[in-house]
């Protein structure tokens, strides 16, 4: 196989991982494989338990696109069983039971948004639901599983530790998770398992199954959970701090210029290829402005899931309604912003009600969602907040309605 050597791979896999067990067995299972010319197997597990991925989940990903990239195979674990018992890992009380039809739904748009990022053609990718082995498994099967591991080994595990000594309730299934988590990587023979350091824990039980099974134990490779962009808390759909891989270029750059300055070279390392040394350059508000720093990587990131041209789009934009709006004090809107008809049919005494014009506009579905925008001062007009979801406002040809910070339109009222 034509693999870099063994340096150079390690230069390349190392690079943002927070903890390997061990980086000696992961030395010699890369001299192993470039000797037999076998690819090695990379285990990645990823239980559909919502819709949509954001880019906190792509970490991992990007590392297992760079084992592919260096000749290695991916093996990507969609836990349609495992998400039947879900995850406990940082959890403070049992998860909701998921049903198999929504399970089947996640599990295809996260293959479809994981495949923008991992290489998927056959002879790179391996997909594999652990139903194929968990759902065969007998009654006689899972208890001789279960006496693999004992209560103090799980009780080590700090979530479960912790609601234990607070008497929260922990399910006999929850204890399950680690161990079927584990039970994958027996049955497709892993030679490394990826995660975020909130999976250490089943990751390692992987490595104990695999040696009682009589297989060589896997490398475990942990990655740092990314912060959102609040800058405090992971990044979460829950709390709102996320960019999601599926969204709109212009959103996903906005977002993106929204990064707090001392996680700048975090989501360098963890959501590019820029090289670090370039990397400190312009983390250093010494040889870089931040604001410039934050352009390249809103670009960079943007650019793994949208075309280059898009994303230069996104960026003027965003320049034209910021960088411009704050040299000039005035209100400056993107040069493509749409233009709506307002038809007479919408007035009332010669206004238009605030929220029927904005459903009318595109900006909501619902009145109440246009209510909900409205208490969060998210829609303005001409550069002014509408806050009375009961008011009517006079409008005339050339007014600029505007929700949030990038969504404008023009109007157009009709004579």
């Amino acid at each position: 196989m034509g693999f870099a050597t063994i340096d150079e791979q390690l230069a390349v896999l190392t690079r943002g991982v927070e903890r390997i067990d061990t980086l000696e067995e992961l030395r010699r299972k890369l001299a192993a494989s470039r000797e037999q010319n076998r690819p090695l197997r990379i285990k990645l597990g990823l239980d559909p338990t919502a819709p949509d991925i954001h880019l906190g989940h792509t970490v991992v990903l990007r590392k297992m696109r760079q084992f592919q990239d260096l000749g290695h195979k991916a093996v990507l674990i969609i836990g349609d069983y495992t998400s039947r018992v879900g995850d406990p890992s940082g959890r403070s009380k049992t998860r909701p039971v998921l049903d198999a039809a929504q399970i089947e739904a996640n599990a295809k748009t996260y293959f479809d948004q994981a495949g923008k990022i991992l290489d998927t053609r056959p002879e790179k990718l391996e997909v594999r639901p652990n139903s194929e082995w968990l759902a065969q498994m007998t009654f006689a099967d899972v208890l001789k599983l279960a006496g693999q591991m004992t209560v103090g080994q799980m009780l080590k595990r700090d979530d479960f530790r912790k609601r234990f000594e607070a008497e929260v309730p922990i399910g006999v299934h929850e204890f399950l998770y680690p161990l079927m988590q584990g039970w994958d990587s027996v049955c497709i023979r892993s030679d490394v398992e990826l995660g975020g350091t909130d999976q250490t824990f089943n990751n390692l039980v992987g490595r104990d199954l695999q040696r009682n099974a009589g297989q060589e134990a896997q490398v475990v490779m942990v990655m740092p959970i990314l912060v959102g962009l609040d800058g405090v808390e992971k990044m979460s759909k829950s709390l709102g701090n996320y960019v999601g891989v599926a969204e709109h270029a212009h959103d996903m750059f906005g977002k993106l210029m929204s990064v707090p300055d001392p996680c700048m070279a975090n989501y360098f390392t963890l959501l590019t290829s820029v090289p670090e040394s370039e990397i400190r350059v312009l983390v250093d508000p010494a040889r870089t402005h931040p604001m410039e720093a934050k352009k390249r990587l809103a670009v960079e990131v943007a650019s793994a899931f949208h075309g280059r041209a898009e994303v230069e789009q996104a960026r003027v934009e965003w320049e034209a309604i910021h960088q411009k709006k704050a040299a000039t004090g005035g209100l400056v809107v993107p040069a493509d912003t749409p233009t709506v008809a307002v038809g007479r049919e919408l007035f009332q005494d010669g206004k238009v009600p605030v929220v029927r014009l904005c459903v009318h506009c595109g900006f909501g579905a619902t009145n109440g969602e246009i209510r909900r925008l409205m208490a969060e001062n998210g829609i303005r007009l001409n550069g002014e907040v509408l806050s009375d979801t009961t008011a009517a406002v006079a409008i005339k040809t050339g007014d600029i309605l505007q929700r949030g910070k990038r969504k404008f339109v023009r109007l157009q009222v009709d004579s």
